[in-house]
């Protein structure tokens, strides 16, 4: 395995990554981004993004991933396609395994963010991408005219559901609680549209279906205890996020829910390493936070390095 020095390394190529690579490239520092897929992150599915300052008609997240991209790039911010299998910060110079080699710097953010929770409910993985979704934009136009669920009552569960009803006819969202916990104008929204039908105080318990689709799936009531099965074509899950932090091993201190602990400088438990946005523990995720995050751990890594 080889060696190359950088003065940072960001890992993940989301707009947390992203930001810090456009701060990291203007200092001048000698950055490189690594993401194992698209630059971009999860906001390359989003249909619209209209709470994201400076865009009054909304963006496709996959428009702002790619202005994100090319603004950083400008600076030039090295950006590589792979993936991070384990971590050494043991010493002052990081150490990164990647596939095929071994990189280092003194400095490195991550910024990995949060993948959608799963239910863990018999039958979902059995018809993932076969009725079984976390995604709205990637799969919604596969149900036209049909009838779908929609699990969560958070923001994305209910943006989502929403933009479902430009394809199916019929929108069932499933929560577990008797009030959403979603922004009131986005509540406001669903409540006014008269293709969303709530199914409240209730959990799916398991997905049916015949070989290559989902045609049913059985629910529960958590106060009664009533089980009943619903015929849908479809099923969407948005019930939260779990850190993508298993390439860390334990290499930082996490909270309970194994998101990574920062102070207000984004720096976390080892010196010289710093999170953004998702993946670490703050009390909103979303675009214009996970950018803030990256600014400051941008410029916390550039003071960092420079007094080293």
């Amino acid at each position: 395995m080889s060696n190359s020095e950088y003065d940072l390394i960001i890992i993940g190529g989301g707009p947390a990554g992203l930001t810090a690579g456009l701060y990291a490239s203007r200092s001048r520092l000698k950055a490189l981004m690594i993401e194992k897929l698209l630059p971009g992150g999860q906001i390359r599915v989003s249909d619209a993004l209209e709470n994201y300052p400076g865009f009054p008609e909304t963006i496709t997240g996959a428009e702002l991933a790619q202005r994100m991209t090319e603004q950083a790039g400008k600076f030039g911010l090295e950006i590589e396609t792979n993936e991070v299998l384990d971590v050494d910060f043991s010493q002052k110079i990081k150490k990164i395994s990647l596939p095929d080699k071994t990189i280092s710097a003194p400095a490195v953010i991550i910024a990995t963010g949060a993948s959608p929770r799963k239910l863990n409910v018999p039958g979902e993985e059995i018809f993932l991408g076969k009725g079984v979704s976390f995604c709205a934009t990637c799969d919604g136009p596969f149900f036209h005219n049909s009838v779908v669920a929609a699990v969560g009552g958070g923001d994305t569960a209910v943006q989502e559901s929403i933009f479902l009803t430009k394809f199916a006819k019929k929108v069932y969202v499933i929560h577990r609680r008797d009030e959403l916990r979603a922004t009131k104008i986005l509540q406001e929204r669903a409540f006014a549209n008269d293709k969303i039908e709530f199914i409240w105080d209730s959990v799916v318990t398991g997905i049916k279906g015949g070989l290559t689709n989902v045609d049913a799936i059985t629910l529960k009531n958590v106060k009664t205890s009533d089980t009943k099965n619903l015929n849908v074509d479809g099923c969407f899950i948005w019930v939260g996020t779990r850190p993508n932090i298993e390439f860390l091993k334990n290499a930082l201190e996490l909270d309970k829910n194994g998101f990574i602990i920062t102070d207000s400088h984004m720096r976390t438990s080892v010196a010289g390493v710093f999170a953004a946005g998702d993946i670490r523990n703050t009390p909103l995720r979303q675009v214009a936070t996970a950018v803030g995050d990256a600014a400051i751990a941008a410029f916390s890594a550039e003071h960092y390095i420079t007094n080293l």
